[in-house]
């Protein structure tokens, strides 16, 4: 069947360079090495040294797969997750999922405010509760003010701070021939910390907040561009249009695994083989890094955690603002001043105010985090298999349901986590089994 298309239809992507294409997947993969991912990655690599180095290579497929589906729900039906979600499924399940993704979130907002707080500390001095209170405001002061084009390019820019992880490479010594073998013949274990860690691994590289955000960002995305519209109101948009959400998921996701490979890497070779395998926090690694691998190497790795922080602020306050605002149909848009969007601009302040104050208190950090991965393992799998259903609703997608080989890589990353998820709740109640 021939496809009328329009003028308007036609978008300029096919002219646009690559580096302009890339948006929503590129800060939502960076966004993915957070202060608290890092402290994940950086514990599996001092722990276990080489060998968790197979785990990025295994998650990239599954993250690209199930990001893939989130952003082309987004652009292909015009709405975010928790719009579709609510339009589509019973009440209870999507209070249920957004709920826990509010707890989670703002549990993850305070984790990486309190390490970006300790990372200044640790190369400057002076107070860490006044940083992590200077930096907690003043995310939520550009947010709120910074006009969405604007701070869509400055997050772009924050990506770069990744990079901090790759240059600690070229500033310590690496059995690279070591590394090869390991990462693709590694020592497997079924000790209960070796599958605990591997569980982690895959909590922190797929996440609930990272689904919602990308869909809203496309979003975004497609009314920020003039004469964009829903591809399945404007099919002629199609294949330019998903054909940018795929380079833009495959790079993105690449970049965020490149530098999770870099992180495990970096401290395999450094704390692990220097007898240092108890890290609880990415400035934790970050100090242990100094004597071992020498000041330049402790400052990359220090200034990293408050670039990366930055950019996962937004990402993890705004996916709170977008689902809230979706379920209870609120106007939903960065693009928006705030007085025309008062309570999805209310989350992302209260969320991220929330978080901050939970830095302030008697919380142990490290037990927060923890629990916030438990509820993210949770939580990921409902929300992953009802996107899955919906990417082959023609009611949702239209024309554009997934295609099998895409159905495919979304549900083994579906059941991954729920693997994970499974291991996750055998280990913490086998203890009380014995």
């Amino acid at each position: 069947m021939d496809i009328d298309i329009n003028p308007s239809d036609k978008p300029d992507l096919e002219v646009r360079s690559w580096l302009e294409q890339l948006g929503p997947g590129l800060i939502t993969g960076a966004a993915d090495d957070d202060p608290s991912g890092i402290a994940t990655y950086s514990q599996a690599g001092a722990q276990f040294g080489f060998n968790m180095l197979w785990t990025v290579i295994i998650t990239y497929p599954l993250m690209v797969a199930i990001q893939v589906v989130s952003a082309r729900l987004g652009r292909v039906s015009g709405h975010g997750l928790a719009t579709n979600i609510r339009r589509h499924y019973p009440a209870w399940l999507l209070y249920g999922s957004v709920f826990l993704l509010l707890v989670a979130n703002t549990i993850n907002i305070a984790a990486d405010l309190t390490a970006m707080g300790a990372a200044v500390n640790l190369v400057i001095g002076g107070p860490t509760r006044i940083y992590t209170l200077v930096l907690g405001v003043s995310s939520v002061l550009l947010q709120v003010f910074i006009p969405y084009r604007s701070y869509v390019r400055v997050l772009k820019w924050l990506t770069l701070a990744l990079f901090a992880y790759v240059g600690t490479v070229f500033v310590v010594e690496i059995p690279w021939q070591t590394v090869i073998v390991r990462t693709f013949s590694p020592h497997l274990s079924w000790k209960s910390e070796y599958v605990t860690t591997v569980v982690a691994l895959l909590g922190t590289t797929i996440s609930p907040y990272l689904f919602f955000w990308q869909a809203s960002q496309e979003v975004e995305e497609m009314r920020a561009e003039t004469g964009q519209r829903a591809l399945k109101n404007a099919p002629g948009q199609g294949p330019a249009s998903l054909r940018r959400i795929r380079m833009d998921t495959w790079i993105g996701m690449g970049i965020s695994n490149l530098v999770a490979f870099f992180i495990i890497l970096t401290t395999a070779a450094t704390l692990n083989a220097h007898g240092v395998t108890d890290i609880q926090t990415s400035s934790q690694a970050a100090l242990a890094l100094k004597p071992i691998a020498g000041k330049f190497a402790f400052l990359l790795f220090s200034l990293g955690i408050v670039g990366t922080g930055l950019l996962a602020l937004p990402v993890l306050a705004g996916s709170a603002a977008y689902a809230m605002a979706g379920t209870f149909n609120w106007r939903n848009s960065l693009a928006l001043k705030p007085q025309l969007a008062k309570r999805f601009y209310g989350i992302v302040v209260l969320s991220t105010l929330i978080g901050l104050a939970m830095g302030f208190t008697s919380i142990d950090p490290v037990k927060a985090l923890y629990w916030s991965a438990v509820i993210n393992g949770v939580v990921s799998v409902p929300i992953m298999a009802l996107m899955m259903f919906m990417a082959v609703n023609p009611k949702i997608m239209g024309s554009f349901v997934i295609s099998r080989r895409l159905s495919v890589a979304g549900w083994t990353a579906t059941g991954a986590m729920a693997l994970a998820a499974l291991a996750m709740f055998w280990f913490m109640l086998a203890p009380t089994s014995r």
